[in-house]
């Protein structure tokens, strides 16, 4: 399972571990359990640091394929049902690294909460090895483990415990239990498993408490190509700058496959997110990840207060906070991502090549699309909730020219189907004779809409009906000293290769700013911290 190239970089990787840290397995038989002693065996073998043990440990561990790290003999808090190979092969090596004393990439305030966190937190994540949504949520709460002696954090491979997912009527993953009830479904990121806990335990903003950052140049908010941009281009400017994320690489992650970045012939969003990270981390950028805003608060000295209660003074902001795209939700969607369910016509299309697709949406975005692939796949299937297509005549007309491309209205979806991991067929009613029908294809392209991430901003800037912030050619929002860029905003064309540029030009404009501004407002927040210290002291 494991080849010579793999063992050796794991050789690499643990060659600066500070603890000596145990595979535990649990005694018993299984028709898995000898691959799974013979991969942890290996593993084992790559330093004197990491050892393997098989172990009557009782109740501790689910069953004879469920193992248990230990770090200088004391439990970690970490388990795996299952063989963490495919996507979770990653989990377990970051697990065992951070068990031993790599650093831990969480936010320091999002440390000391998950710290804080009072009782026993026992999460248990339900994975598939083939989802690429799944490792994040798995990665995070083992992190979440090895910061609380409270919590532990078991991943469970789904397709080896068909009868638990049977009994608890599982439909897709990761699927997250808190002491045995669900506490997250689908597709999660760290920030929003961290506002679930916070919403479990209130107590847990105040834990996150700690030293306030300095008055910020430039604030950035969201971590996507806009985001990085707009932070790189700062901090070459040599300025004060913070960038809030959620996840760094935004909405890009969840791409499986970009061609169209000029210069890079082909990546993935994974390897783009890490690249955008890599790029940022040559320059000196506060980094708060896995956090959300919770609102901004106006005037020449702009505040971002965080979900975690922290709060950020700035003289400039930047939004970045891009779009995330309109889901169905019906089942199949969000579990088939990446494996046949798309978004992005432009991005996703050529991997279609030559298959049966169907395209969600009657209004220009979803005809456009379908116009767009009907030159690349066999056919494409239209798919209307609506009597009538919502999208322009001209478009319609073009559509109904082609001859691979069929047009369904007054139909709803209901759901997308998979085989082996892969779209394979999509079920939906007739509205008006309420006849359901399936139709076997390979893609289905969602379009029914993009919706801005701007509603923590209120009213702070004015935005569209549609949620999009307005801006000038220069980024400038309708507030003095607040910018925007990319998806979030109005600016037509939503590719990352445009983001990228808009970000740039945001931070310049933020500069040209502070370079008329920048002193006077300076000298304002400093006169603001005197008063209101002598203020505290009457």
């Amino acid at each position: 399972m494991l080849t010579n190239e793999i063992l050796q970089a794991l050789k690499g990787y643990a060659a600066n571990m500070q603890k000596k840290v145990t595979f535990v397995l649990q005694s018993g038989s299984h028709d898995k359990r000898d691959e799974l002693a013979s991969f942890l065996s290996d593993i084992a073998g790559v330093s004197d640091n990491l050892a393997f043990e098989e172990r009557d440990l009782g109740d501790t561990l689910r069953s004879p394929i469920s193992f248990l790290l230990e770090a200088d003999g004391e439990d970690t808090g970490i388990r795996f049902s299952g063989i963490p190979a495919g996507h979770e092969f990653n989990s377990l090596v970051l697990a065992f690294l951070q068990a031993s004393g790599t650093d831990i990439k969480l936010d320091d305030s999002l440390q000391r909460m998950v710290a804080g966190a009072k009782g026993e937190l026992n999460f248990e994540v339900f994975i598939s090895l083939s989802c690429h949504n799944c490792p994040d949520v798995v990665q995070a709460l083992n992190q979440f483990a090895l910061l609380n002696p409270n919590i532990t954090a078991e991943m469970i491979d789904g397709g080896l415990y068909q009868d638990v997912v049977s009994e608890r009527d599982i439909q897709g993953v990761p699927s997250v239990y808190l002491n045995g009830e669900l506490f997250a479904n689908g597709k999660v990121t760290a920030a929003e498993l961290i506002d679930k806990l916070m919403a479990h335990d209130p107590t847990l903003a105040q834990a996150g408490a700690g030293e306030k950052l300095p008055l910020q140049d430039v604030t950035v908010i969201g971590g996507g190509p806009a985001g990085v941009a707009s932070a790189i281009y700062s901090a070459r400017k040599g300025l004060k700058v913070t960038l809030i994320a959620d996840r760094i690489g935004g909405q890009v992650k969840d791409t499986m496959d970009i061609e169209n970045l000029i210069s890079v012939k082909k990546t993935t969003g994974p390897e783009l997110s890490g690249a955008l990270q890599a790029h940022m981390n040559e320059y000196d950028v506060t980094v708060k990840e896995h956090l959300k805003v919770a609102r901004v608060e106006k005037g020449e000295i702009k505040k971002v207060v965080l979900s975690s209660g922290e709060e950020i003074d700035t003289k400039t902001l930047i939004v970045a906070t891009g779009a995330k795209w309109r889901e169905l939700g019906v089942p199949g969607e969000k579990e088939n991502v990446g494996n046949g369910v798309a978004y992005c016509p432009h991005c996703d299309g050529p991997f279609f090549k030559g298959k049966d697709v169907a395209v969600i949406g009657g209004g220009n975005s979803g005809i456009e699309a379908a116009l767009d692939l009907a030159g690349i796949v066999k056919s494409v299937t239209v798919f209307e909730f609506m009597p009538e297509l919502k999208a322009d005549k001209v478009l319609v007309d073009k559509a109904e020219e082609k001859a691979n491309v069929t047009i369904h209205k007054n139909v709803a979806t209901r759901e997308i189907k998979a085989t082996n991991g892969k779209v394979s067929a999509i079920e939906f009613v007739d509205r008006a004779t309420e006849e359901v029908k399936e139709l076997p294809l390979e893609g289905v392209f969602v379009q029914i809409g993009l919706v801005p991430n701007s509603e923590f901003l209120g009213d702070v800037v004015a935005r569209t009906r549609f949620g999009e912030i307005e801006i000038n050619e220069k980024c400038q929002t309708s507030e003095e000293g607040i910018y925007a860029a990319g998806d979030v905003t109005t600016v037509p064309y939503k590719q990352i290769v445009i983001s990228m540029g808009e970000g740039a030009k945001a931070s310049l404009a933020a500069f040209e700013y502070l370079m008329t501004q920048g002193d006077r407002l300076e000298a304002l927040y400093e006169k603001s911290k005197d008063e209101q210290k002598e203020s505290a002291v009457a």
